[in-house]
């Protein structure tokens, strides 16, 4: 019908006007028709009123929102009214993802959906670059008991370096610090030793991520119809066109070096490094310096963005429960003392009460309060024989998830061994299976802080789920580890709750505004 609707519109108009007009009646036909498709499916937040009203809604926080549907729908599907456009989303319940993560790339897409949240159209990030996932994949995560010890000695030095000696209780902003730090620490792994601590790259990769955050909101405060107007002009846009100049800037010269030396230098060390590792995959085509700066960029703000959140988390929860802190210490330096005072892989996989202090974290205060977003291109029968048409947009709702009390008793109450009990739990009380031992090892091992599961698909789930989890997790041990042999943390002031986080659409992040008070143990 749609079709056939444009094909006359394309026939009886004047050409100079058929490009304007046939965007706008797409619109405004895909809207209706969505609308028609997806009317079987319980709405969440009907009671907010009409579509706009909804979206407006959303954007001033979505918690209410998802929380509201999992309860009436927990086991279905329902939908909600996003910023983003004004076709609803599908929400679906986790008992559904065993059977969607089989599905392939062109009937249900990641890269397509990260587009749409992303606003690629207007941004122009780019959202469908295999190659970083692969390279992640290929050489990062298996390189990480190689580049483990590169990376605690960054934390050691970054740490000392970016935060004052606190020899009395210190006034610390955690958030603007942590940005910094992890910013340097990613970056001897992306850019190498010697750069990483170059104020231009440290500003690109901190500043980049924060302007993002800042076009995406721009972007989504103006309706579908205005974004398609002034979208790409908005001064946020632009600013990530300058990022992208100030990259290739800086890295021209240092991928040119490179090169050069693999061409004169018999037996030339290729740096260990992203960078190399992007321009060593040639599979994926030779890459112009633009094209590998913006690649950077890309990983800087997908690693440092976060990385720094969960991090700023975990330190406002140390404040806030101070009980933890002696039995999550004599953990680590018990653990480091076996491992001649090391991170090395092993020991990192030793400190369970640690890896259970920040699953709680990331459960109790998520980045998002969904996962698993994913761009329907083609109709999908659940195996409850609902239907979800193409073109929509479609998600899991991870915070109501991580909050059911089935599932996590007191789910509103911070219980940093959680996950450390409930492995213990499992390991001692699974009995196996037919087949050997593989029950109780896959029951701990999804109350791992990296491992995804139904119950916790913070990284999404299946085979597009987070490939730099692994990174990420073995970073954020160690710059919590290391705080944590160093100083004592507290709240400021006499206040002993945790710091309330933002909600904004369907983010949740730490108060950047927010300082601790540290003093050197």
């Amino acid at each position: 019908m749609a079709a056939q609707i444009l094909e006359v519109v394309v026939e009886r108009v004047p050409l100079i006007a058929t490009t304007a007009i046939v965007s706008l009646l797409a619109f405004i036909i895909q809207r209706l028709f969505s609308k028609a498709s997806l009317s079987h499916f319980p709405l969440a937040g009907a009671m907010i009123g009409d579509a706009e009203k909804r979206r407006k809604a959303y954007l001033a926080g979505a918690k209410s929102i998802y929380k509201e549907g999992y309860q009436k729908f927990k086991n279905s599907v329902f939908r909600v009214t996003s910023p983003r456009t004004y076709s609803d989303t599908v929400v679906v319940s986790p008992a559904f993802l065993p059977e969607l993560k089989k599905l392939p790339d062109d009937v249900l897409s990641m890269s397509e959906a990260v587009a749409e949240q992303l606003e690629a159209k207007y941004t122009k990030i780019n959202t469908d670059e295999p190659i970083v996932a692969h390279t992640v994949k290929a050489s990062l995560t298996p390189g990480l008991v190689r580049l483990n010890h590169y990376i605690a000695d960054e934390v050691d030095r970054t740490l000392r370096t970016e935060l004052p000696p606190c020899k009395d209780w210190t006034e610390v902003n955690i958030n603007s610090k942590l940005l910094r730090v992890v910013a340097i620490v990613s970056g001897r792994v992306f850019i190498g030793p010697e750069l990483c601590h170059d104020e231009a790259y440290i500003n690109a990769a901190v500043n980049y991520t924060i302007d993002v955050i800042q076009a995406l909101q721009a972007v989504q405060r103006l309706t579908p119809w205005q974004r398609w107007l002034r979208g790409s002009s908005l001064p946020e846009v632009k600013n990530l066109d300058r990022h992208e100049e100030e990259a290739t800037r800086f890295l021209r010269p240092i991928i040119a070096a490179r090169r050069q030396a693999e061409k004169d230098q018999p037996g030339y060390q290729k740096p260990d490094d992203m960078l190399q590792w992007l321009m060593n995959e040639r599979d994926f085509g030779e890459r112009e310096d633009r094209e590998l700066a913006k690649l950077q960029l890309t990983v800087s703000f997908a690693a440092i963005h976060t990385t720094t959140l969960t991090a700023t988390n975990a330190f406002y929860n140390l404040a806030a429960h101070p009980q933890l802190v002696p039995e999550l210490r004599q953990e680590i330096q018990t653990v480091l003392a076996e491992h001649g005072n090391q991170f090395t892989s092993p020991a990192l996989q030793k400190m369970k009460k640690l890896d259970s202090f920040l699953k709680e974290t990331l459960r109790l205060h998520p980045n998002a309060m969904v996962s698993f977003r994913r761009k329907v291109l083609k109709p999908i029968t659940l195996s409850s024989g609902q239907v979800i048409p193409a073109g929509v947009m479609l998600e899991v709702p991870h915070y109501a998830i991580s909050h059911d009390e089935e599932t996590f008793p007191e789910p509103e109450k911070f219980d940093g061994l959680r996950f450390y009990r409930m492995r213990e739990q499992s390991q001692t009380f699974n009995k196996p299976s037919a087949g050997g031992k593989a029950t109780s090892v896959e029951a701990a091992a999804h109350n791992l802080f990296a491992s995804v599961s139904q119950n916790s698909p913070t990284f999404g789930y299946g085979r597009h789920a987070c490939p730099g989890r692994f990174f990420a997790a073995n970073e954020i041990k160690m710059i919590v580890s290391r705080a944590l042999l160093t100083y004592d943390i507290r709240n400021v002031g006499e206040s002993t709750e945790r710091y309330p986080n933002i909600e904004v659409s369907n983010l949740c992040f730490p108060d950047p505004t927010r300082k601790l008070l540290f003093k050197a143990v």
